[in-house]
């Protein structure tokens, strides 16, 4: 009976396993039938009205994925921000597109995307077309974009945050004394706090006193752009959200956040006055992923402004989704340097730090770079640490004024995970060695006092060589520098009056400064890389990954998560040049 029941068992699993491969086979087929669809142009209609629907992840740049348009259930829509802008600037032109519908709850993405985004929607309204906004509820971040709309809507019931940033950062000190892990820590600078959450509990006085001038700089930016588009004074709006006034729907309209409070069938009737079409005629929307695929790039030039795009944290070797990786993006300089198509270099910069052996060595193609051809540095929402060792070799820095930058500094920490690993899962190590010092890079024992000397030492230097390279970069003595430096955190206007950035402006600022640097003015075409994989390359490539996630959760039970976090601490291993914390801003 017992074999019955597992042939049965084994038999029924099968024909799951089976279902579930004929299931992602046949998405697999709708998706390369849509993508060939999808090369066909889209031909947009008479007044049309382009719906920005903005509340998933925002990027850099964007992937191809054939199943956007799909109702995939818990779909994530991740729109590339660089694209975004473009299709924006193409719609202000677009004799069909009558205005703009946003669509945005919550924003994922930092201030320095949320601005460049704000200033994209108010050039679009420069040329006389209209712009409206409309949620059931706005976060901070949310309606600080929409607020550049000619009018903003809220839903009677919905709600509405209006009550200043917060940062937030997590400590783990607690979490590894639990789990007997001995962070081993060394560090340049008094604001290099990256490693404060693995050896405190709470905030050190120099990072709260940063984090408080950081956020309340942003803060202002922030309420003097809301001021100018809804007709407000700053000293009113700064009431508003010290004071929390804003507490429901009725206060939001009475404040003047928004314009009206209606349901979705009222903005549509809204919509069609605006129109000039009947009350009961079909709005003809066109959705931001449909109307990108009804224009082509129109440039022609032979002249080319490469675009390198760094986004995510940086490490050595080959790019990763989501992360800069030296090996790639060295090459992608060195082909720009020594391509006579390329008449100058626009590095796009979203990264928080990471590796300061890769970002020297990025670092050392971008100097090379700026030998030959114009090299202009564009900073996104971060372009700190490691991300400002890339920038600092860069003829000019073009910031947000609510970019976070600077935070030249180094720290180094290695974990000693011997007594976790002997008490949670029984496991020892012994060391075998001919000299004094044995490895400096282990987790399986704690350093020796020779080895935490030597650690300080290559921190020290790493310190050192950062703070010069950057002088230089920025023509200044290297005692001025460091003035500024200590790991200390900048947003784009404050680094603007400490001399880390040359000009506060958007995207389109840094390529007109490497136009008129090159000598092309408008003759010229933008080209963007890495050359991102499509949809079913990323797939097919993350499927060995996968299955390796899924036999390590089968195997490892409960214990999967220790492993993820211990895991992660491998990419803080050795000497490090990113962000002072893991910075959530609300």
């Amino acid at each position: 009976m017992n074999f019955f029941k597992t042939f049965l068992a084994s038999c029924l699993g099968s024909f799951i396993a089976l279902g579930l491969l004929i299931v992602v086979m046949v998405l697999l087929l709708i998706g390369m039938v849509a993508s060939l669809g999808n090369e066909d142009r889209v031909v947009v209609k008479d007044l049309s009205v382009l719906h920005l629907k903005l509340n998933g992840p925002i990027t850099e740049n964007q992937v191809e994925d054939p199943f956007e348009d799909l109702p995939i259930p818990g779909a994530v829509a991740y729109t590339g921000l660089l694209p975004l802008k473009h299709a924006i600037n193409e719609a202000k032109k677009d004799p069909k597109i009558e205005g703009i519908y946003l669509d945005i709850n919550m924003l994922m993405a930092g201030y320095g995307v949320a601005r460049e985004l704000r200033q994209a929607l108010l050039d679009f309204k420069e040329s006389g077309k209209w712009l409206v906004a409309y949620s059931e509820y706005y976060t901070e971040a949310a309606y600080y974009v929409a607020s550049a709309a000619d009018k903003v809507y809220l839903n009677p019931e919905g709600d509405l945050e209006f009550n200043g940033l917060a940062i937030e950062v997590t400590f783990f000190k607690k979490l590894f004394d639990k789990l007997d892990i001995k962070p081993q820590i060394f560090r340049v600078g008094d604001f290099k706090s990256a490693v404060e959450p693995f050896m405190l509990d709470h905030m050190s006085n120099e990072n709260r006193l940063q984090l408080n001038e950081l956020i309340t700089t942003l803060h202002k930016t922030i309420v003097a752009d809301i001021a100018t588009t809804r007709n407000l004074s700053e000293a009113r709006l700064f009431e508003l959200a010290n004071k929390m006034l804003v507490t429901n729907t009725t206060t939001a309209a009475e404040y003047g956040l928004v314009d009206s409070l209606l349901y979705f069938d009222q903005v549509q009737n809204e919509l069609r006055n605006r129109l000039g079409i009947g009350a009961t005629e079909k709005i003809n929307w066109i959705t931001y992923s449909k109307y990108r695929k009804s224009f082509t790039p129109t440039s022609t030039s032979k002249n080319e402004i490469a675009v390198i795009v760094a986004d995510g944290e940086i490490f050595s070797g080959k790019a990763q989704e989501g992360t800069i990786g030296s090996d790639t993006f060295a090459e992608e300089i060195r082909k720009a340097r020594t391509n006579d198509r390329v008449k100058a270099i626009v590095l796009r910069i979203n990264s928080p730090g990471g590796s300061a052996l890769a970002s020297d060595v990025m670092w050392r193609e971008i100097k090379l770079a700026t030998e030959v051809k114009p090299v202009i540095a564009s900073m996104s929402d971060y372009a700190a640490s490691g991300g400002y060792y890339l920038a600092m070799a860069c003829d000019t820095i073009v910031a947000q004024p609510t970019t976070i930058t600077g935070s030249i500094g180094v720290f180094s920490v290695l974990f000693d995970l011997s007594s976790f690993m002997d008490k949670s899962l029984g496991v020892t190590f012994e060391e075998v060695k001919t000299g004094e010092v044995g490895e400096l890079i282990t987790v399986t024992r704690p350093l020796t006092a020779v080895e935490k000397n030597i650690w300080q030492k290559r921190t020290n230097e790493i310190y050192e060589s950062f703070t010069a390279k950057a002088a230089e970069g920025r023509g200044m003595p290297v005692e001025e520098l460091k003035k500024v430096a200590s790991g200390r955190v900048w947003t784009g206007s404050q680094a603007l009056e400490r001399g880390l950035v040359d000009v506060l402006g958007n995207f389109e600022e840094a390529i007109a400064i490497a136009a008129k640097a090159a000598r092309i003015d408008t003759d010229y075409r933008l080209r963007y890389y890495p050359v991102q994989k499509n949809f079913f390359e990323k797939w097919f490539g993350n499927l060995e990954e996968s299955t390796k996630t899924r036999a390590l959760k089968s195997e490892l039970g409960a214990q999967f998560e220790t492993y993820q976090q211990v895991k992660k601490l491998k990419n803080w291993q050795g000497s490090q040049t990113r962000l002072p914390f893991e910075l959530t801003i609300e």
